[in-house]
C-alpha cells in the first residue's frame, strides 16, 4: 500500500516544514504510518495503535520506522505541522488522477463539505454554538476517478463559500454544487424538465448591495422520483437542459463518498482534540482512500470498493500480493528431514 505515496516528495515537505528538527527519534515518517494504519486497520484509540504496531514489530523496520508510543504520537499529532500531510494529500492527488482519470474532456467536479462531531476538549478553537463544537471538511470531488482532489478544513461556523472562494478553479471545468454556494461574486470568476428559462439576477441583493453577476442566467425546473421539485441554477447557457439535470443528479456522489469515509475510515472519532491534531487525522483519512483506490486499481478481482478495504484491512501487516488477495496463502515447504504429524 505505502509504493503508492510519493515518498520523494513527503522528503521535501518534511525539509520545507522542518518537520523532523525536534524529532526526538519519532520521525514524520513513523508518524505518518502509524496514522495510516490507524486508518487501515480500524484502530480506534492511540493505546490500540500502539498495541497493534507492537504485535508487528519485526515488520516495523522494513517499514523504515521506529516503534511507536501513544505519548509520543499524541505529541506529534499535536505539535507537528498539519501542512506536511495536507500538502502531502495534494501532492498524492496529482499522482492519483494521472492513474485513475480516463479522460480528461468533459471534466465534472462536485463541491460540497461535511460536518465531523468534536467533543467539548475542543471547544477553544471549533466551538460552534453553546452546545456543540465541530469543524468541516470542505472538497472538491472528482466523480469520474471516484476520488476527491482538492480537500480545506475548517472550524464548523465557516461559511461554505467562504472556503470555496479559496478553491482552484479549472478553466472548461463544470462545477456542481448546492445552495450554499450561491455567492454571485464566485459565479463571475434523468429527470423530467418543467421549464428551461434565460433572465437575469436582480440587480440589487440583501441590504440593498450590487449584485456583481450581470449576465444572464438560466433557471430549470425539474421533477425528482420523490415528486419534489428542484429549482436549479447555471450560468451554462448552451448544454441541453436534460444534460444539466443529469449533472445536478450525480451530486450524489460526493455524498456517498463522505458516508464511506465516514463509515470505513476513521474520520468520525478524533485521536486528538487540537486543531493540529485534527487536520492531521483528516488529511491521512484522505491519504489514506486515495492509497486504497490506487491500491484497487492495480487489480481486477475486486471490483467493490468497501469488499477490497475490508481485504486490505484482513491482510495489512502480511506481505501479499494486492492481485491475489482472494487467493489462498501458499502452502509452507515441508522439510522431508523432519517429523511431520498428519
Amino acid at each position: 500500500m505505502l509504493k503508492h505515496l510519493p515518498w520523494d516528495e513527503f522528503e521535501r515537505l518534511v525539509k520545507v516544514y522542518g518537520a523532523d528538527e525536534d524529532e526526538r527519534g519519532f520521525t514524520a515518517k513513523t508518524q505518518l504510518v502509524a496514522m495510516i494504519y490507524a486508518q487501515l486497520s480500524g484502530a480506534a484509540s492511540l493505546r490500540e495503535i500502539e498495541a497493534g504496531l507492537s504485535s508487528h514489530q519485526t515488520r516495523l523496520y522494513h517499514l523504515g520506522i521506529g516503534p511507536v508510543r501513544r505519548s509520543t504520537l499524541s505529541d506529534a499529532n499535536a505539535h507537528r505541522p498539519s501542512g506536511v500531510f495536507s500538502d502531502l494529500f495534494a501532492a498524492l492527488v496529482q499522482r492519483a488522477q494521472r492513474a485513475l482519470r480516463r479522460q480528461l474532456d468533459g471534466t465534472t467536479y462536485l463541491i460540497d463539505s461535511t460536518c465531523v462531531a468534536l467533543n467539548r476538549r475542543s471547544e477553544r478553537w471549533a466551538r460552534f454554538s453553546a452546545e456543540v463544537c465541530g469543524a468541516k471538511v470542505h472538497v472538491v470531488y472528482d466523480p469520474d476517478a471516484d476520488q476527491p482532489v482538492y480537500s480545506a478544513f475548517s472550524a464548523a461556523n465557516v461559511n461554505d463559500i467562504t472556503a470555496a472562494k479559496a478553491m482552484p478553479v479549472e478553466t472548461g471545468a463544470t462545477y456542481v454544487f448546492d445552495l450554499g454556494y450561491y455567492d454571485y461574486a464566485w459565479w463571475a470568476k434523468g429527470s423530467n424538465i418543467l421549464s428551461d428559462r434565460i433572465g437575469h439576477l436582480p440587480a440589487r441583493q440583501a441590504n440593498s448591495r450590487r449584485n456583481p453577476f450581470h449576465k444572464e442566467i438560466r433557471e430549470l425546473q425539474v421533477v425528482i422520483d420523490s415528486g419534489k421539485v428542484l429549482r436549479i441554477v447555471t450560468n451554462d447557457l448552451t448544454a441541453p437542459a436534460q444534460v444539466i439535470a443529469n449533472l445536478y443528479r450525480r451530486r450524489w456522489a460526493i455524498e456517498l463518498f463522505f458516508r464511506w469515509v465516514k463509515q470505513t475510515l476513521k474520520i468520525s472519532r478524533f485521536l486528538g482534540t487540537s486543531e493540529n491534531a485534527v487536520r492531521v487525522q483528516v488529511a491521512v483519512a484522505l491519504i489514506a482512500f486515495l492509497l486504497l483506490r490506487l491500491a484497487q486499481a492495480t487489480q481486477k478481482a475486486v471490483t467493490s470498493p468497501l469488499a477490497f478495504a475490508r481485504l486490505v484491512r484482513a491482510n495489512l501487516m502480511h506481505k501479499r500480493d494486492l492481485r491475489a488477495l482472494l487467493e489462498p496463502d501458499q502452502p509452507l515447504p515441508i522439510n522431508r528431514n523432519q517429523l511431520a504429524f498428519l
